[in-house]
């Protein structure tokens, strides 16, 4: 045998003895599991190629207040991709995560972002257009419970910014809006993916009010004969936020592989398996390339001045006795 061969055995050999197996848990929200499990083998294929590492990649989804709660009770999540910046914000309360946190990736740690729009049956038979033909006489609606759901949180605030707007600002006929909304909802599921399931698997309902990327999962993959998109003339931005799990990935030492993994959602690889899952990407080049994919609409942002950013709605809107529990009271 010669030297060479030897050589390169020997090269083998030694990667394969100093090449780890590293197992991460990302704690997510509802409708981002085929999102992550096509990232996933993305990811460790490009970890293993620049490290050699073997990166496993196991997934968690549910309403995302729920995962947080989880996480806040030990869940030894390395990484969480939730729905909004709030239920982040409750772990890092708890000391689980750097208060900082938002900060430590571009765009307020969002790597990609969405929207709320509605899913009907084929159609359209209730004619909905517009948030007012939510609180039609006779139309059943479909969205999650605000308590447990991050998407619902965003559906409800959709709904309360259209509404503000409607009314120049008049919070009184906003909330008398949401309690004609909240009347006509059929279904009230624990996370997103459960009432999309209400919606499209068991029939019930006229209108579900979803996430973008959730809807056109629905409308292109489950049924284009069954369901119609209607993107409302007016909406919310919606930013998932993530982060590493301080404690944990310090305690697993795995804060190196965790951190790549987050900042691989904004590499071109990324923002592009983001796009083809619906959620609109940040990076513009990817953006403009999936531009026809996503309907224009307005956007308004939970920083604009009718919410006052994510602690002041979470306490005025979520929080107990807040006007969600008021407008529940029946």
């Amino acid at each position: 045998m010669n030297k060479w061969r030897v050589g390169f055995i020997l090269l083998l050999v030694s990667t394969s003895v100093f090449a780890k197996d590293i197992q991460l848990l990302n704690v997510s929200y509802d409708p981002t599991r085929e999102f992550y499990e096509q990232y996933n083998k993305v990811f460790s294929a490009h970890y293993k190629q620049e490290t050699g590492d073997n990166v496993v990649i196991r997934q968690s989804h549910g309403g995302s207040g729920k995962q947080a709660t989880s996480v806040i009770n030990g869940i030894r999540a390395d990484v969480v991709t939730l729905a909004l910046q709030s239920d982040v914000d409750a772990i890092a309360d708890r000391g689980r995560i750097d208060k900082n946190w938002i900060k430590r990736l571009p765009d307020n740690s969002a790597p990609y972002t969405s929207t709320i729009v509605f899913l009907v049956r084929k159609g359209n038979p209730k004619q909905i257009h517009d948030w007012q033909d939510l609180t039609k006489p006779g139309v059943s609606v479909i969205t999650p419970n605000p308590k447990t759901s991050g998407g619902a949180r965003w559906n409800y605030l959709a709904a309360w910014g259209w509404a503000l707007d409607k009314n120049n600002g008049d919070a009184a006929k906003a909330q008398t809006y949401i309690k004609a909304l909240f009347k006509n909802v059929e279904v009230q599921d624990s996370g997103a993916r459960a009432a999309t399931n209400t919606f499209v698997e068991r029939g019930i309902g006229d209108v579900l009010i979803a996430w973008e990327n959730e809807a056109y999962l629905a409308a292109n993959k489950l049924g284009k004969d069954r369901f119609e998109i209607v993107t409302p003339g007016e909406s919310i931005l919606a930013e998932p936020t993530v982060s590493v799990v301080d404690k944990v990935v310090d305690e697993r030492a795995t804060r190196s592989v965790a951190e790549a993994y987050l900042k691989y959602l904004y590499s071109p690889e990324g923002q592009e398996i983001a796009a083809k899952n619906y959620y609109r990407p940040r990076d513009p080049v990817v953006a403009k390339k999936y531009a026809s994919t996503f309907s224009p609409l307005k956007l308004f942002t939970i920083d604009d001045p009718k919410f006052g950013g994510w602690n002041k709605a979470q306490k005025t809107h979520f929080a107990d006795g807040g006007i969600y529990d008021q407008v529940m009271q029946r």
